[in-house]
């Protein structure tokens, strides 16, 4: 897999965030989590105003350790902050940052989540946001409750778990404390580096299952995001071999969305980003070029995502 994706795509005004955030993208240490993970997205701010973020989400769960809430110039946030499993946004997502801060995410692969909690579907988790202690097993004690894996009744919450903490002290990675205590493992090093070893610890301890079909949904996504010919879902079913229904089975099972969802979002990604670089977009060829119907196609879904029409976010 190829390191981590460096444009600024979903991100609304990616300068003016940039400007007031230390942001960076890293990929896992372990080689077995790159599979499934797009990158580490590691956030620290010292706000003297707040400011609110906005992000057109990608079709990926994301695991976000976060912080927030101190004075600024008090250091990064105030005890051990918390962790959430955030399924794929439906809509524009906004975060008011202020004060100091720091935040922790993991960004999955579309597709690369399930073999983390393979008792579910994962348009389970869509449109939802909760604590991650409902979400993962605690590798000291079980998940809440006394359950295995979401949606496995009746299993031993340490069976799975604890072996995955076995393989991250095979890895040499420091232990992680159970799922509850993850979030102060993580965002507590002011190392960054020491950050992305104790994501690493913490995803292996979840214990990833190899599941073929996650692979082929994860690369089904992949092809859609890179290649600007598949314009229909029906066309795109058929050069794979297989049925409409089938790739939305696929798709709703491991990726949480439907494949004309992910096909259109990353057409809007694609004209925010043309937008954030160029304010003399060429819309109607841009819309063309995106398999848009027409220029007042693409208006439509960019202002209905974004929340204004593509000129006025270009000017």
């Amino acid at each position: 897999m190829a390191g981590p994706r460096r444009d600024t795509r979903g991100i609304v005004d990616a300068p003016e965030l940039f400007a007031r955030v230390r942001f960076r993208r890293r990929e896992p240490y372990a080689e077995p989590l790159r599979r499934y993970v797009e990158h580490y997205w590691l956030i620290d701010w010292d706000l003297a105003e707040p400011y609110a973020t906005h992000v057109v989400p990608h079709p990926s769960v994301n695991l976000v350790f976060q912080r927030y809430g101190a004075e600024p110039g008090s250091g990064f946030g105030s005890g051990s902050g918390f962790g959430e499993l955030a399924g794929i946004g439906l809509e524009l997502f906004t975060r008011k940052l202020a004060g100091t801060g720091r935040v922790c995410g993991v960004q999955f692969r579309p597709g690369g989540f399930r073999p983390f909690a393979p008792g579910r579907p994962v348009s389970h988790w869509t449109g939802r946001r909760l604590p991650h202690t409902e979400v993962f097993p605690d590798a000291s004690g079980g998940a809440p409750g006394g359950r295995g894996g979401p949606g496995v009744p009746g299993t031993p919450g340490t069976s799975r778990a604890a072996g995955g903490a076995r393989a991250a002290e095979g890895s040499g990675l420091p232990a992680v404390p159970g799922s509850a205590g993850a979030p102060a493992a993580v965002l507590g090093p002011a190392d960054e580096d020491e950050r992305v070893t104790a994501l690493d610890a913490f995803l292996l301890a979840a214990g990833p299952e190899p599941d073929p079909q996650a692979d082929l949904a994860m690369g089904l996504v992949h092809r859609i995001r890179t290649d600007r010919t598949i314009r229909r879902v029906s066309g795109f079913a058929a050069e794979e071999g297989v049925s409409v229904r089938s790739l939305q089975r696929l798709f709703a099972a491991y990726v949480g969305v439907s494949p004309k969802w992910v096909l259109l979002r990353y057409r809007v990604h694609e004209a925010l980003e043309r937008a954030t670089r160029d304010t003399a977009v060429d819309w109607a060829r841009l819309a063309a070029e995106l398999g848009y119907s027409d220029q007042a196609h693409l208006v439509r879904e960019f202002t209905a995502t974004v929340g204004v029409p593509p000129t006025a976010y270009a000017r």
